[in-house]
């Protein structure tokens, strides 16, 4: 754990110390697994949102694939009888593909990753509302999975199985960022691309990779969240869950120009952001003011982030000056 991180844990503790003194009830077994299981959802998508990140990239589309993801989710579990194992695994080529195909038009034509994924964003939402002429996609009364249900929505030994599903990725993903060659070559290309392919990385094939890796997680939680809400609103549905994912990511100490961020950093992040979400709950304060929360804590995270970056360079420079600063030599 590094100092950035270290210190988001500090806070976080803090934070829920000032809560469950104001409001004991943050500290009841209830509210802490609902709120694990909110962090285990949303943390599904924010990890593959850092990896993005990492690499200087954004992905806007997160929110509107959790939407069209949803959608047909259901629809196939429910109303097409679908096993549910093979509609997970068509969503997940779908998400390959989409991952791929953005990966694609940014490393090939070109195009900025913020234009695409925009786009993608609404494309995605406009498809999940054609999909379902803007009604509602739910199960019907009484229609129940019992093993899918478990896998997503349940519980064992009272931990929500979403946060335990969180925990198993994250540690994956840790060791793909943290110890792989792949993981080495994200830091390279979001550090700087051009001298990473001067290098002899291929930089279009690792982008390519963290867009598809990104999708897959959305997709993932795209499921879990269907299954949470069983009931989907195509025009509402998932509506600026590329923020949250993008706001736990700079909390969690990924820098938007890319090369920087920590798996655990990102988890922390969560926690903070749904911590901050359940005082906003507990307190009593409007519910429309969590999105005034989430920007407040976007800005500053990326205050905190130039501040930092900053204060390292000073180092840096300091250090570059003492070192070339000739010895004196002894009199003679």
């Amino acid at each position: 754990m590094n100092r950035k991180d270290l210190g988001l844990f500090i806070l976080i503790l803090v934070v829920g110390a000032v809560v469950a003194l104001i409001n004991p009830r943050f500290l009841l077994p209830v509210n802490i697994a609902n709120t694990s299981n909110l962090v285990g959802m949303f943390g599904l998508s924010a990890l593959g949102q850092a990896i993005v990140i990492l690499t200087g990239g954004i992905e806007l589309s997160v929110g509107s694939m959790i939407a069209l993801v949803g959608v047909l989710f259901v629809d196939f579990v429910a109303n097409q009888n679908i096993p549910w194992p093979a509609a997970l695994g068509l969503m997940l080529a779908l998400a390959v593909a989409v991952g791929l195909a953005h990966g694609l038009l940014i490393t090939k034509l070109k195009l900025q990753p913020f234009i695409v994924t925009l786009c993608g964003l609404l494309i995605y939402r406009g498809i999940a509302r054609f999909y379902t002429q803007d009604a509602t996609a739910g199960f019907a009364f009484g229609q129940t999975f019992p093993e899918l249900e478990f896998i997503t929505a349940g519980r064992s030994y009272g931990v929500p199985n979403s946060f335990i599903a969180l925990l198993i990725v994250a540690t994956l993903m840790w060791f793909v960022v943290h110890r792989s060659v792949f993981g080495r070559y994200l830091y390279a290309v979001g550090k700087n691309e051009e001298a990473a392919r001067f290098s002899g990385i291929k930089t279009d094939r690792v982008i390519v990779g963290a867009f598809v890796i990104c999708q897959v997680l959305t997709i993932l939680a795209a499921v879990y969240f269907a299954m949470y809400t069983r009931s989907i609103s195509p025009a509402s549905h998932g509506n600026f869950y590329e923020l949250y994912a993008i706001a736990a990511a700079v909390l969690g100490g990924f820098s938007l120009r890319g090369g920087e961020g920590s798996i655990v950093g990102v988890l922390l992040g969560v926690v903070l952001l749904q911590e901050l979400q359940n005082l906003v709950n507990l307190l009593g304060i409007p519910s429309s003011l969590n999105f005034s929360v989430m920007g407040g804590v976007i800005l500053l995270g990326v205050l905190a982030d130039q501040q930092w970056t900053r204060l390292r360079a000073r180092r840096r420079l300091a250090e570059a000056a003492r070192i070339a600063q000739p010895k004196p030599t002894p009199a003679e």
